[in-house]
């Protein structure tokens, strides 16, 4: 059944697919933000008939390396424009044997290694939102967003590893074999440099939001694969890109069947429930 509330949904696209032509009378719009601008223009369409606002997360260029991406800005132009829903994609590094290049994650918990970046829209400045936010997450992905990614992914045929840990380090370096066999210890199925804060702040934003994690490689604690290089790295994005389009299109067109209504009104409380007003 269709939601009875309208459903927007955002992209936030990674490393190798920061094309927008998946969007049908696709059209650019640069915006700016309490935060300042976004990684790039937000590019709006439609794909399945669904209104869908798309933003690259390092620009179309690949310009922004992780720690400068403003994602404060990027999710809050996105709530801005009315999304409801975020599809997020990423690449990654696999810190597990069974997860091979090219599978795909979704990721259902994550490990905050990131030092250097901004984590919450409540920050006090003259237009953040009132009070603080002390944001539960328990559950940090939405767990119906996942499900509609799993069932996108069975009926494309795709090999899936169905949750999983992520842990997101601030890069824009590689780890150190030392680091990668750490992170193995402490329960890490996959690594990256972008889950967080993103997917904290799409949860301050009161947005259904949800990650599909590409393997590109296995980050450098395995004795028998080479140890991770960028231009292995963005051979698998290339091999699979069209994959991870065709995975969002169904996805969204799954979405638009569902009713979210009393799912997005349970985040919406849960924010508010959160907040301390002074």
């Amino acid at each position: 059944m269709a939601s009875s509330r309208k459903i927007k949904v955002g992209i936030v696209s990674g490393s190798g697919l920061d094309d927008p032509d998946i969007l049908q009378d696709r059209q650019e719009k640069f915006v700016e933000t309490p935060y300042g601008k976004p990684s790039d223009a937000l590019v709006t369409g439609k794909i399945c008939g669904v209104e869908t606002v798309l933003v690259a997360r390092h620009g179309r260029k690949h310009s922004i390396n992780p720690t400068e991406i403003n994602s404060r800005a990027n999710i809050w132009a996105l709530k801005q424009e009315g999304c409801t829903h975020i599809l997020a994609t990423t690449a990654c590094g696999s810190l597990r044997e069974e997860i091979h290049p090219g599978d795909f994650i979704i990721p259902d918990q994550f490990l905050d290694r990131t030092t250097k970046r901004a984590s919450t829209f409540y920050d006090g400045g003259p237009n953040s939102p009132k009070g603080v936010c002390h944001i539960t997450m328990h559950t940090p992905f939405c767990p119906h967003t996942r499900q509609v990614l799993k069932d996108a992914m069975k009926q494309l045929g795709y090999t899936v590893h169905e949750s999983g840990t992520v842990i997101t380090v601030e890069g824009p370096r590689f780890s150190s074999r030392a680091e990668s066999n750490l992170f193995r210890c402490w329960g890490a199925d996959i690594i990256n440099m972008t889950t967080v804060p993103e997917v904290v702040l799409a949860k301050e934003a009161g947005l259904c939001y949800a990650a599909v994690a590409m393997a590109t490689d296995y980050d450098c604690w395995h004795d028998e694969q080479e140890a991770v290089h960028l231009e292995a790295v963005l051979k698998v994005l290339k091999e699979n890109g069209q994959k991870a389009i065709e995975l969002l299109k169904k996805a969204v067109e799954i979405i638009s069947q569902k009713d979210w209504t009393n799912i997005l009104k349970f985040y919406e409380d849960e924010v508010a429930s959160c907040v301390l007003l002074p």
